[in-house]
């Protein structure tokens, strides 16, 4: 089983934490990474495009000439499609780009990336993020003492309401709680940073 190094909020090492081999030392599957990114970026896509089609198109209600007898084509509105400033044939309207994925592959997925952020010492584990006020230099501290310096993502337990305020206004750093560890978010940044009660909810949950 994978043991990765247990520290403290100082940057002091407080011993070693033994991961699930089944989420943190599996061979990760790329092309079930690329669908849940593809997946993920999909759901962020707004979809509000839309275009005027004919019957949106002001004016046009009448019959801009009679049917016959007059040696031009017959027409039925001047706001269809082969008029200047006609309707749109086929074009974008509203809609929702967002989809599914089976929920093995989307822990599979999961489970691929948190393997190689370990393969790759990327994963940093520590004991607690506490704070007893959300000062943004006090959690710039912290980074410091774990001498992260790159884009980093910082898994806490859903309730650690001051970190989530402290990093706010970090540029580069991430904070999400234990439920809303994601692909895109950990693939995002080099570095993550797990509290060791966040990383148990996690393998519970992947288990």
């Amino acid at each position: 089983m994978p043991n990765v190094a247990l520290f403290k909020q100082d940057g002091t090492q407080n011993g070693e934490v033994t991961l699930n081999e089944e989420i943190f030392g599996i061979e990760p599957n790329d092309s079930v990474i690329f669908e849940a990114i593809i997946m993920q970026r999909a759901s962020l896509r707004q979809g509000t495009h839309a275009v005027k089609n004919r019957s949106a198109v002001r004016g046009g209600g009448r019959k801009p000439w009679r049917q016959k007898g007059t040696g031009r084509a017959r027409q039925g509105s001047i706001r269809s499609p082969q008029w200047v400033g006609g309707g749109v044939v086929f074009g974008p309207t509203p809609r929702s780009y967002s989809y599914k994925l089976n929920r093995k592959v989307r822990r599979l997925a999961l489970k691929s990336v948190l393997s190689e952020k370990v393969a790759e010492g990327n994963l940093i584990v520590v004991d607690g993020l506490t704070f007893d006020t959300p000062k943004t230099k006090e959690f710039a501290k912290v980074l410091n003492n774990l001498n992260v310096d790159s884009k980093v993502l910082v898994v806490i337990e859903n309730d650690n309401d001051n970190s989530v305020l402290a990093a706010r206004n970090l540029p580069n750093v991430t904070v999400i709680g234990e439920n809303g560890l994601n692909v895109l978010d950990l693939v995002s940044n080099q570095k993550v940073i797990v509290t060791q009660t966040a990383l148990s909810k996690v393998e519970e949950a992947l288990q």
